[in-house]
């Protein structure tokens, strides 16, 4: 299970903020993040890691509420108590962390949830610039199932060149072609459950398999998905105990 040693002051969601939001969003809007310092999950190493309430997770992700890695297992349950806003902070606050860690540091954003929505399918560019502007001089990554409509796009380029790397999470081999065809972010895919091997999209693109996925490193050691130049797209092999319906839709997806 991936333990909260954030500082004390970051456990808990301000509740005068809280109560604020509840006046003047809806429900959709409002949204609560988790920073974890130092990691104990052994694929990303320890390294600063966020979680971010299920309300970010976009309607069109194919893998919500069907196979998705983190609602299932130890990390089910830190997510269910950051989304239910029994631990977490607010945005603003998370801001306040991420600003705090030391200089050139490696972070992932999100190992549950996705980024910050406006509206349902839609990404709140405000908070990611901010997001990545409070990364500057930090080496802070994500990946994102958002929809890739115009608005969103040019919200991910925009964070990419700030320097805050947004991966383009795509379902099939033939969705990661289009991503990568965008010309806006890195891509990533997922793979069959059990995938070792680089294979190839149907375009000739290369992807390799994550080395935390196969145990031969971790996100500390490694950082590719930090790259936001690099060539190779990342595939993640479907695990969990949900890793069955998330194949199914690679294989469905990719035989039409």
């Amino acid at each position: 299970m991936v333990r909260a040693q954030a500082r004390p002051q970051s456990n808990r969601p301000s509740q005068k903020r809280l109560n604020h939001s509840l006046r003047t969003s809806t429900k959709q809007e409002i949204c609560t993040y988790h920073l974890v310092r130092v990691s104990r999950n052994r694929k990303t190493g320890p390294i600063p890691v966020t979680t971010t309430s299920a309300n970010s997770c976009p309607p069109s992700c194919s893998f919500k509420g069907n196979g998705c890695y983190a609602e299932s297992g130890p990390l089910a349950i830190h997510w269910h108590g950051v989304s239910e806003g029994r631990r977490g902070c607010t945005f603003d606050d998370l801001l306040l962390e991420i600003a705090t860690l030391r200089r050139h540091a490696l972070w992932r954003h999100n190992q549950a949830g996705d980024l910050t929505p406006e509206a349902p399918g839609v990404i709140d560019a405000r908070k990611l610039t901010r997001l990545a502007m409070a990364n500057r001089g930090r080496r802070g990554f994500t990946y994102t199932h958002y929809p890739p409509t115009p608005g969103n796009q040019a919200a991910i380029l925009n964070a990419n060149r700030l320097g805050f790397t947004v991966n383009l999470s795509a379902e099939t081999l033939d969705q990661a072609d289009e991503y990568a065809e965008l010309g806006i972010a890195p891509v990533v895919v997922v793979l069959p459950q059990g995938a070792a091997k680089a294979t190839s999209t149907p375009a000739g693109r290369q992807v390799i398999v994550c080395p935390a996925s196969t145990g031969n490193s971790d996100c500390l050691n490694c950082g590719i998905c930090q790259q936001r130049d690099r060539a190779s797209i990342v595939g993640f092999p479907a695990h969990g105990s949900g890793a069955g319906r998330v194949q199914a839709v690679f294989f469905r997806a990719n035989s039409r």
